[in-house]
């Protein structure tokens, strides 16, 4: 079973998406595990997503490891297919609890209250194709099930 959760292609396509997703997600995940790139960090944003979300500890942990872990693991292509789900699983969360009330576009000229979810479309998109494929050319996945 783990064979087949590392096997991939020679995809440099796929390569292409990994790489973009799991560079936006670090930033995102650092930003929230460790205050960089403006972030207030970890017990910040987990004080912010218990107490100010309402969402359990355990989940809010896991939130944060998928951003993080999740983009590291992308950037290496190490179990992409693992942290591309659970940044498709942050996304959906996201869009259901926060975003989808304000439509479709993101707040491009600061008229609205919030973010729409055009970029959490994309950013799913993104984490389902790597989930299906899995990491592609040049990643640790595919030279482990070579």
């Amino acid at each position: 079973m783990f064979r087949k959760l590392l096997n991939t292609t020679d995809d440099s396509v796929i390569t292409i998406l990994r790489l973009a997703l799991g560079v936006v997600f670090f930033a995102h995940g650092a930003q929230k595990a460790l205050g960089w790139f403006g972030g207030f960090g970890f017990s910040a944003t987990m004080g912010f997503f218990t107490q100010g979300m309402h969402i359990p500890a355990p989940f809010a942990f896991l939130a944060i490891c998928a951003e993080f872990l999740g983009g590291i693991g992308l950037i290496v292509g190490l179990l992409g297919r693992v942290a591309a789900l659970g940044i498709a699983c942050n996304m959906i969360v996201a869009v259901a609890m926060v975003h989808w009330h304000f439509g479709f576009f993101a707040n491009w000229f600061g008229n609205q209250k919030g973010e729409g979810i055009e970029y959490h479309l994309l950013a799913l998109a993104l984490a389902l194709a790597i989930t299906i494929k899995g990491s592609g050319a040049f990643s640790i996945d595919r030279a482990l099930s070579t």
